[in-house]
This record gives C-alpha cells, sequence and structure tokens, in this order.
C-alpha cells in the first residue's frame, strides 16, 4: 500500500510540485508539461499555495505582459522521501567499531549540544512549563509529534511519532542526542526514557527528578 506521500506525488498537483522542485516555472510552462490547460494548472496552484507547498517567486517577461513565476517553499521539500537514517545509521556503524559505547554516547551528546548552538538560547524569565513548549517546536521542526504533561509534579514530554525512529530502533544510543539538544533547549536537566517497544516514541523527563 502506497503512503499518502507516495500517492500525492503521484497526483497531478504532486507532478506540479516536482515539476517546480526542478525550478520556477510559469503556468504556461507547467500546462506544457502536464498537457493541462492553463485555468486547470491556476486551480492546482491555487490550492498548493493555500497548502503552504507553493509560492510565487516574481515575474518572467511574456509576449504580452510579464507573466508569473511560481516555487516551491521551504517546507514542501519534506515531501520527499530523505536517506538521514540511513546514513546516521551507517556512521554509528563505523564509530561502534572504533569507539566504547560511553565514548559514543558522549559524542552524540556533543552532537546534540552543537546542534542547539545554532537554537536561540533559553528564556530565563520563563518557566520550566514555558521552556518545554521550546522543547516541544524543536522535536516539531525535526519531524516529530509530542506533547507535555505533568506526572505526580514531574513535567514529561511525551511524543506520538520519533523523527529519529528509523535509527534509534538500531542504535538507541541515538536518543542521547535528542536528550542533550533538548536539556540545552530547556535549559535545565532533561532525561530520556523513550519507549523503544515497537514504533519508537519520545519520553523525556524536565526539571529535577
Amino acid at each position: 500500500m502506497k503512503r499518502w506521500g507516495e500517492r500525492f506525488l503521484a497526483s497531478t498537483r504532486g507532478q506540479v510540485v516536482q515539476l517546480l522542485r526542478r525550478g520556477e516555472a510559469t503556468v504556461g510552462d507547467l500546462a506544457d508539461r502536464l498537457e493541462l490547460t492553463n485555468n486547470g494548472v491556476r486551480a492546482h496552484l491555487a490550492t498548493l499555495e493555500r497548502d503552504g507547498l507553493v509560492q510565487q517567486a516574481g515575474k518572467r517577461s511574456g509576449v504580452r505582459k510579464p507573466e508569473t513565476l511560481y516555487a516551491l517553499t521551504p517546507g514542501a521539500e519534506q515531501l520527499f522521501p530523505k536517506a538521514y537514517h540511513l546514513l546516521l545509521n551507517q556512521l554509528v556503524d563505523v564509530l561502534s567499531k572504533r569507539l566504547s559505547p560511553d565514548e559514543i554516547q558522549e559524542l552524540l551528546r556533543e552532537v546534540g549540544r552543537s546542534l542547539a548552538a545554532g537554537l536561540p538560547p533559553p528564556d530565563e524569565q520563563a518557566d520550566l512549563q514555558q521552556r518545554a513548549g521550546a522543547a516541544l517546536e524543536v522535536l516539531q521542526s525535526l519531524g516529530g509529534l509530542a506533547e507535555v504533561h505533568e506526572v505526580d509534579g514531574q513535567l514529561i514530554i511525551r511524543g506520538f511519532s520519533c523523527p529519529l525512529a528509523a535509527a534509534v530502533g538500531r542504535h538507541p544510543e541515538i536518543c542521547q542526542l535528542a536528550e542533550a539538544l533538548l536539556s540545552e533547549v530547556v535549559g535545565a536537566p532533561v532525561r530520556e526514557a523513550c519507549d523503544r517497544d515497537g514504533a519508537p516514541r519520545c519520553v523525556f523527563s524536565l526539571g529535577p527528578a
């Protein structure tokens, strides 16, 4: 069974997206390539713009008047399969032959901390609940989905999906990368207790134990 992304890319709108991935194009360019009418292409572009996948990107001189150029938004790239997990798995495989488990975990934590260096620092005026919201945004930007819950006075980030699931199943130590990243974002200790039975799900506790 095809996944949603595969079904979308096989549709007419998906074909528009794939053509725009090659570069900016006008309605006429797309109509010629897809053997559609200009109005048909405009209808698809309007829907794709509404969904945040396509944007107007300037004008090109036409025979009678300038024609609007269309391009993909940065978010549209999320539609296309990525092989990051293959690279990450292979990298940890190679490291495992050269480093001890403790050294690998520390290296992954260092990667997490370096990722956080490119993010805004924690707001010292914000409480832990608010800073947990910033952690959720980071997980979402990586492709995950999670919520914050309070359990016996402890804030818990519980994920519905893991952004590193395809790699974590083979190398659970990769969770240390996320733990270090979120610790820097929150500005307080974060401890991972991820659920790796079946489909991996993120679980992090925030603040003092």
